[in-house]
């Protein structure tokens, strides 16, 4: 079956050094859906028919080198451009460099035709795209969520027209002479041949089917994909919050268990005080054997060995462990016991300290010779 699309020209047309036209175009759409008149495509019993052209084949390496060196002619011919017609009908031809631009697909022109270059420039005319395609009806959803009739399949581009301007009804969706070479796409805004109705475009909206135009239903797609985006950094930014909040109670977790430690291995009341009164018993004993020993900065290993290296000499501590030390200590100090002043006076008596009455007796002395001095003088 054969169709026409109206083209989308990026700005005017370039003129070359030798008077020819570029023109670079957006010629083709995928992934929509695009209004037919029921009669121009086979289902007579729909006045409108939504056709939905898949990605997959618009884009499809077949169709895409379709377009390259097509010839432009003007208005469309009756039976398209053959070898035996194109000499007569040729004013131009599609470049080579037909790319992907997004959702459409660009091609450029070169116009070689005084008067059909002047034409464009004018604006009194416009390009039209006429090309075949497989026509399937079955019923169907778009992943966007438009709902269509038939699926547009296996493009091939025949020829580029340039056209009278559409003026609206008949005439924009067919064409100078259009009518002769295929169908085209109509205008959801042409009130003179579609009813309002048909004119509207059905989408899904969170499970319900909405009519909408075009510009309603790229608006609706637009927020649901940005509703979409918002959801899934809502779940990001949720998931890296659960992720935070899981390494924090284990932080947590480790802090608690690690207090708990120190608390059950730091020392209870009742153990502190046994090892005051264990250090106090070590330090008097050591005390009684060598007093001369400072044991302020010793710990209670060391003075033990410092007690038993000062009674038994060197050699009964090198190599000594602490439990060696530690039962050496405990048979020197068994019988060590303090010195007591008053029990030595008994044993040994009083002992003298001197002629303390002689002493007395020089001392009064003195002090009377020191009360007459003055009547040396006089």
């Amino acid at each position: 079956m054969q169709f026409t699309d109206k083209l989308t020209l990026d700005g005017g047309i370039r003129r070359t050094a030798d008077g020819y036209g570029v023109v670079s175009a957006r010629v083709a759409r995928g992934g929509n859906v695009q209004l037919y008149l029921g009669s121009e495509v086979g289902m007579k019993d729909k006045a409108t028919v939504r056709v939905y052209r898949p990605e997959a084949e618009v884009f499809k390496k077949d169709a895409i080198a379709s377009y390259a060196g097509v010839p432009v002619t003007i208005n469309h011919p009756k039976s398209g451009v053959t070898a035996d017609t194109w000499k007569d009908l040729s004013v131009g031809e599609v470049g080579d460099d037909v790319l992907r631009d997004g959702e459409f697909v660009r091609v450029p022109m070169m116009l070689r035709d005084a008067k059909a270059i002047k034409a464009v420039e004018d604006g009194k005319r416009e390009l039209s795209m006429g090309y075949s395609a497989e026509i399937t009806f079955a019923g169907g959803v778009t992943p966007s969520g438009e709902e269509f009739d038939a699926i547009m399949s296996d493009f091939k581009m025949n020829h580029v027209a340039i056209v009278d301007q559409a003026r609206g009804g008949a005439e924009l969706r067919i064409g100078d002479g259009a009518d002769k070479w295929g169908a085209a796409p109509i205008s959801t805004t042409d009130k003179e041949t579609v009813p309002m109705t048909e004119a509207l475009r059905t989408v899904v909206v969170d499970g319900l089917s909405v009519q909408t135009t075009d510009q309603g239903a790229q608006a609706i797609a637009k927020l649901q994909k940005d509703l979409e985006s918002s959801a899934a950094k809502l779940v990001d930014a949720s998931s890296a919050h659960s992720v935070a909040i899981a390494a924090k109670d284990q932080e947590i977790g480790t802090l608690r268990a690690e207090n708990q430690k120190l608390k059950d291995a730091a020392p209870k009341p009742e153990d502190l005080r046994a090892m005051m009164k264990d250090r106090l018993l070590i330090e008097k004993a050591a005390a009684i054997l060598v007093p001369t020993l400072q044991m302020d900065s010793l710990s209670d290993s060391d003075v033990r060995r410092a007690v038993v290296k000062a009674k038994l000499g060197d050699e009964m501590v090198k190599d000594a462990s602490d439990d060696m030390i530690t039962g050496m200590f405990k048979a020197i100090t068994k019988d060590a016991k303090a010195s007591d002043p008053f029990a030595r006076v008994l044993a040994d008596g009083l002992q003298p300290v001197g002629d303390a009455a002689t002493k007395a007796e020089d001392a009064w002395g003195k002090s009377i010779t020191d009360l007459n001095a003055w009547r040396k003088e006089a």
